[in-house]
């Protein structure tokens, strides 16, 4: 989680309703195809010497660099890796690197993502007020701020240098869906992955200084949703909801880029096969159905406008994963009495 004598990676979020309006899960429900294309970049930092300031600054300027690049993809959303602009540092330069937002790296990210219509995810050291957070700021299409997440779990270096934990999960809309956050530590409690899970997150971020190699695929297939990391060295990656890693980033290649579909769900294969082919006889190629045969899981995609995957689910009384696990609990507290 970094070298000792330079900041680890952390984790802040919180749960703002007011983030979310009915725009996003009313164009799902009308059947909106939501394949987006998702990008992410690696990047250790510029290096070099200098003043505190140069640095930064050299990494800014390497860092947009790296995002023009991936903005030929046309991806619809991009990530950064966590607290760019203070790769490098010493613990004590890192934290002096903190801004607040709007800020200088906030504001060039802003007119980058406007002149290629994408969102990014510009993780960055956040003051606010008199207290400084390992954050994660959203800037949409337009480059406005959509809102900021904070690391919920700072490592212990972090907060000694004085970095605020965050104190709740933040989901945030996008025009294809909700999407969330996690820094770094924070992936070492699977509370922060429920949550996220529990907010209806269906695609989220990882901005880190490791890798988290096993525990992506973990979070990913325990909790039904796409993660998309970036890494501050090679190894970044996109991993699907049933915890395979699509691709992953190299040293030859600090740019990847995929496109996934987000009106999914997740089912066990019990109770639920049979139906496949009166699925793929009505719908065909409009639907695809990914089977993970050795965890007995399944993921149903639509492809189609005007028709949803929920919509599926009910015509055709499918049981997802959560309610099978729920109600085979239920049996077995029923047999115990």
């Amino acid at each position: 989680m970094g070298p000792s004598k330079s900041i680890a990676g952390s984790y802040l979020w919180r749960f703002d309703t007011q983030f979310l309006s009915a725009g996003v899960l009313l164009g799902a429900r009308k059947g909106m195809v939501r394949e987006i294309r998702v990008s992410t970049i690696s990047f250790t930092g510029a290096g070099g010497n200098g003043s505190t300031e140069d640095k930064i600054e050299r990494n800014r300027k390497a860092a947009f660099e790296l995002l023009e690049m991936a903005a030929l993809d046309k991806p619809d959303i991009v990530c950064l890796p966590e607290t760019f602009t203070g790769l490098g540092l010493e613990i004590k330069e890192w934290f002096r690197s903190a801004e607040v937002v709007p800020g200088p790296t906030t504001e060039a990210v802003s007119k980058i993502a406007e002149e290629h219509g994408m969102y990014v995810v510009c993780p960055i050291v956040e003051r606010s007020g008199d207290r400084t957070f390992n954050s994660a700021i959203l800037i949409d299409r337009k480059g406005t701020v959509v809102g900021s997440y904070h690391k919920i779990h700072p490592t212990i270096q972090e907060i000694e240098a004085g970095v605020s934990p965050g104190t709740n999960p933040t989901i945030l809309e996008t025009d294809f869906g909700l999407i969330g956050f996690a820094i770094c530590f924070d992936m070492n409690y699977r509370s922060v992955a429920e949550d996220l899970k529990a907010g209806g997150a269906k695609l989220v971020f990882f901005p880190s200084m490791y890798p988290g190699g096993l525990q992506l695929s973990i979070w990913a297939h325990d909790m039904s949703f796409f993660i998309a990391s970036a890494f501050t060295g090679n190894g970044s990656a996109i991993v699907d909801p049933l915890g395979r890693t699509l691709v992953k980033s190299s040293g030859y290649m600090q740019i990847i880029s995929r496109p996934i579909n987000l009106d999914f769900e997740v089912f066990h294969i019990d109770y639920n096969y049979e139906k496949w082919p009166a699925i793929k006889r009505k719908y065909g190629s409009g639907v695809e159905i990914d089977v993970a045969e050795p965890e007995g899981v399944f993921a149903l995609y639509c492809n189609m406008n005007g028709i949803t995957v929920e919509d599926i689910t009910k015509e055709f009384e499918l049981e997802t994963r959560d309610e099978y696990f729920k109600r085979a609990e239920e049996k077995r507290e029923e047999a115990l009495g």
